[in-house]
């Protein structure tokens, strides 16, 4: 009788994977972070930088998964009927939360006031969006809220000593008993959007009217991130005008708020983040800065958290370059690492300068922060606060899908954190104000701010000594003489001057393979998509740079 053959169960042996990349201190492998937070003079907090790459790559990324796929319930209610308007998160999103206050990342540019801080707490951002982009959300408006409740003094007091005691209390209770707090925002109503004069939530004295007085607010918001934060800085209208107030979740007395969550969001992404639908039904509330100006009072806030959508945008960029990276070094081909192979060289080296380019105009930003002392550097972050935030944040959701596009069909599953990267790319060009609005906002910073357009073209100077950068800088010149429908050339406009700038810092900075590669990429109109770098480039030298060593 024949020997019979029974074939094996296992059907083939899995190879040709890359390793995985969890456990990476997401600072370490990162030359070109490191390099741009020494150049604007945030390295004295390079041991918290190091500290927090490895919280990043580390447990922090495994909680980014976890956060995610348990997104935030709702609970209007308690079992007994009563009304608690109370959001559940999965533990791994206050783990992410925790971490990140206590490492002082909502926190450390107020209570560190010194050369570098904003770089520094930029840097500590970047690695945290990296992991979880949700959780940034509330991070961010804590944040940002500060310099609009210095605005009001006898409010300050009172809130800012535990917001900023660098503690994370998710308890929801009154602020007497909290030992640390959060701060949302709520701006946007259905009717209106962008467009916040046109909201309808009205705001009636309860005694005397005024700054620093209480007001009970009327209202719906239809957007209002966070819901869970302590207190929320949002607008409403008095006798004299829109106006700003701090509309905390517990009234003074413990009780709760007139403060009602309608709905969570069902979006594309940003999923551990709660974003919710509210109403005040006679909520008490404190004006925040001068009556009717509230606008103006709150803009203190909004320009704060635009600067952390180029955190975002930047971070979202350089983590799924560190992705296609990792898998490209490892992933064979033709019996050639991907990596080795001529036009993926070109892809990966034109995803990098991308993501330096955005990394280097958000730091200089930061330092625009630091040293807003200074007459130029003021102007300059309210100018180019508008300019980054449009431009860096355009430019993620295609820069995340060609590194997807890098490890194929892996890029598309959900087990890679490059779906996720994709879903969150888009949210930072939506949220305060889209790609309009910045571009408006730049013609309005030029034309209202005095001395705006001197200030960015001394900021620019010649271009280095560089001709191909010197005639776009004289390009650019000539298209702000030209005033003829420049609404119109709004876009076009901001693009330009987002590449005159990236392209000079990079040269400032020194890497002629860096510096080179961009100008002759992006000051020439050449490529419509990534992996279009001309010929004669120090590719290699590129990747090198921003290899996850």
């Amino acid at each position: 009788m024949a020997t019979r053959h029974v074939p094996l169960a296992e059907t083939h042996a899995v190879f040709n994977q890359a390793p995985p990349l969890e456990g990476t201190n997401l600072y370490l492998v990162d030359r070109p972070l490191q390099a741009w937070i020494r150049r604007y003079r945030g390295d004295w907090a390079t041991s918290r930088l190091e500290a927090y790459g490895a919280l990043a790559g580390g447990p922090l990324m495994e909680a980014g998964f976890l956060a995610n796929e348990h997104k935030p319930v709702l609970r209007t209610h308690d079992r007994y009927g009563h009304r608690i308007d109370q959001v559940d998160f999965h533990p791994a999103y206050h783990q992410l939360m925790v971490t990140a206050v206590e490492h002082g990342i909502p926190s450390l540019p107020w209570t560190e006031p010194r050369a570098g801080a904003h770089v520094a707490r930029a840097g500590l951002m970047y690695l945290h969006n990296q992991a979880e982009a949700g959780t940034s959300c509330p991070l961010t408006m804590t944040f940002a809220s500060v310099p609009a409740l210095r605005q009001q003094p006898e409010i300050a007091d009172v809130w800012l000593p535990k917001l900023l005691h660098g503690a994370y209390d998710p308890r929801n209770l009154p602020l007497a008993q909290k030992t640390g707090v959060t701060i949302g925002m709520a701006m946007t109503e259905k009717q209106g959007g962008t467009d916040v004069r046109a909201n309808t939530t009205q705001a009636h004295p309860v005694g005397q009217p005024g700054p620093g007085q209480a007001y009970e607010l009327i209202g719906h918001k239809w957007f209002c991130s966070a819901p869970m934060c302590d207190a929320f800085l949002t607008l409403a209208y008095t006798e004299k005008g829109l106006s700003c107030f701090l509309l905390p979740r517990h009234q003074p007395d413990g009780e709760r708020n007139a403060f009602y969550i309608q709905r969570l969001k069902h979006k594309l992404g940003n999923w551990a983040n709660a974003s919710s639908e509210v109403e005040y039904r006679g909520a008490l509330a404190w004006m925040v800065g001068e009556e009717g100006r509230g606008v103006p009072t709150i803009l203190s806030m909004v320009s704060m958290t635009r600067f952390d959508c180029m955190i975002g945008s930047s971070s979202l960029m350089r983590q799924a370059l560190t992705q296609a990276l990792h898998h490209c070094q490892h992933r064979q081909v033709g019996g050639r690492a991907l990596i080795d192979q001529p036009l993926m060289q070109n892809v990966l080296a034109d995803l990098a300068l991308e993501s330096e380019a955005a990394l280097a105009l958000t730091l200089r930003m930061g330092h625009a922060l630091d040293e807003s002392a200074s007459e130029h550097e003021a102007i300059f972050a309210r100018l180019v606060t508008a300019v980054g935030k449009y431009w860096i944040c355009k430019r993620a959701p295609a820069m995340v899908n060609e590194a997807q596009e890098c490890l194929g069909g892996a890029g598309y599953v959900e087990e890679t954190i490059l779906p996720r990267l994709y879903r969150e790319a888009p949210v930072n060009s939506i949220w305060e104000g889209s790609g309009n609005v910045q571009c408006l906002d730049v013609l309005r910073a030029l034309s209202k701010e005095a001395g705006a357009l001197e200030v960015l073209f001394a900021e620019l100077g010649d271009g280095q000594g560089e001709a191909r950068l010197g005639a776009h800088i004289t390009r650019l010149k000539a298209a702000f003489a030209d005033t003829t429908d420049i609404q119109y050339r709004a876009r076009q406009l901001t693009e330009d001057i987002a590449l005159a700038l990236q392209a000079k810092l990079l040269l400032e900075a020194g890497n002629a393979a860096v510096s080179d590669a961009f100008i002759a990429s992006r000051l020439n109109g050449q490529g419509r998509t990534y992996g279009t770098l001309p010929r004669g480039l120090e590719v290699t030298a590129i990747l090198a740079r921003s290899l996850p060593a």
